[in-house]
This record gives structure tokens, sequence and C-alpha cells, in this order.
């Protein structure tokens, strides 16, 4: 899933990233109201965490002009918990409403329920060939056979997964599931796709994982 997170503060929006990623998610976060109404208006997000709080446009500006031309859900973020802030934002077309400081387990919660209502079949499972990710499960198994993953393992498994087909640059990897800037002296996206393969690939007969020379890698099913 494909969310944009707008949150100005840098801590925050640190922390939410951080932990957004670790439970599979792809995030694009930006810092304040004019970029996030760019964003969610050429991009197709599976959700938008909007902070109301944003510099340049509010949340309740950006969710007004969101709503002209997408019906992507929206999760407010307030420091303020007023009634008519809520009603408010609710009037405007926003799908829930959190108010800080909250624990990150329930924005969390509140995220699937809301990826729930919109797609389901994509949030339950996600396919090639034999390999199987049940996501509300946390679960991968290939050819019935459950493979157990490190957190970046299979955050970097869903990115494959969510984009099969399309070839992925080492930059990209690294800025979605390390959330860092591509250094050429790192290896850590070799060295994980390495071990990625090890537990998908190299067990089984059919290898998912391709290598796509001086472009990066793809996952996709060859004859």
């Amino acid at each position: 899933m494909h969310l944009l997170l707008a949150e100005d503060e840098q801590s925050a929006g640190e922390y939410l990233v951080k932990g957004l990623t670790e439970n599979g998610f792809v995030v694009d976060w930006v810092q304040d109201g004019v970029d996030a109404v760019l964003q969610a208006q050429t991009v197709a997000y599976d959700l938008i965490v909007l902070d109301v709080g944003l510099p340049g446009l509010d949340g309740w500006s950006v969710l007004k002009r969101i709503r002209q031309t997408r019906p992507t859900p929206v999760l407010f973020l307030t420091a303020r918990d007023r009634v008519e802030d809520r009603v408010h934002g609710l009037e405007l077309g926003a799908d829930d409403y959190l108010v800080k400081p909250y624990a990150f387990s329930e924005l969390l919660a509140r995220v699937r329920v809301l990826l729930r209502r919109g797609k389901p079949q994509e949030l339950d499972l996600l396919t090639l060939a034999d390999l199987e990710v049940h996501l509300l499960r946390r679960r991968v198994e290939r050819a019935g056979q459950r493979i157990d993953l490190t957190a970046k393992e299979y955050a970097l498994l869903l990115l494959f997964l969510r984009r099969q087909g399309e070839v992925l640059s080492r930059t990209l990897i690294a800025e979605q599931v390390w959330d860092m800037n591509f250094d050429s002296d790192t290896n850590v996206v070799e060295v994980a796709i390495r071990r990625l393969r090890g537990k998908i690939d190299e067990p089984f007969d059919t290898p998912l994982i391709h290598t796509v020379r001086g472009f990066g890698y793809v996952m996709e099913l060859r004859a």
C-alpha cells in the first residue's frame, strides 16, 4: 500500500515513516500543505495521513482541494481535541480523526481499518506464482512452506510484489525501504536482496527476483 504522510514536525514525521515502513507500507512524506496537495493530486495513493496544522495550507484547505479530484481515504491528525474540529473535518470529507498524542499502534489500526474499507482484497493477500503474502497476519509462504523474514526483508518483498514487473533501481529501493539517500559505497541493497533471494528463491525451482544489469531489479514470473 502506498501512503502519503503530510506532517510538518520533523521528529513526528520520521517516527511515522519508520513505523509505517516497518509494517510494510510505502510512504511519501511532505511537510507543508502545498506539497501535500500536489502529491495527492498527481499520485494515486491508497490513503493519506494528514496533519491539520500544516504550514502553507492548513489541513482543512488541503482536504478541500483533494476532495475536488480524489476520493482517497484521509486520516486527520490534530493536536486539538475539540468536537467542532472533528465535526468540521468529517464534514469536509475526512474518513477518520486521531488526536495527538496518540499511540502508534492505534494509528496503525486506524490506517488498516480505512484500507480494508476501500480495498479488502489487496490488503489481505499479495501473490506471484506460488508465493503468497498474507498481510494482516504478516505471513509469507511459498509452495505452502512458511518463510520467516526480518522486518526489512518483509518490507523489501512487499515493495517488489506491489510493483511486479517494474524494474526498481537501487536508489528507489534504498529510499523506500531504508528511507535513505543512495550512496554508491553502500551495499545494503545488494546484501538485503541476496538474503531475500536465499529465502524465497533459492530453495525453489523458479526464481522470482531478477537482476536487470545496469538498471536494478525486478520481481516477475519468467518462462
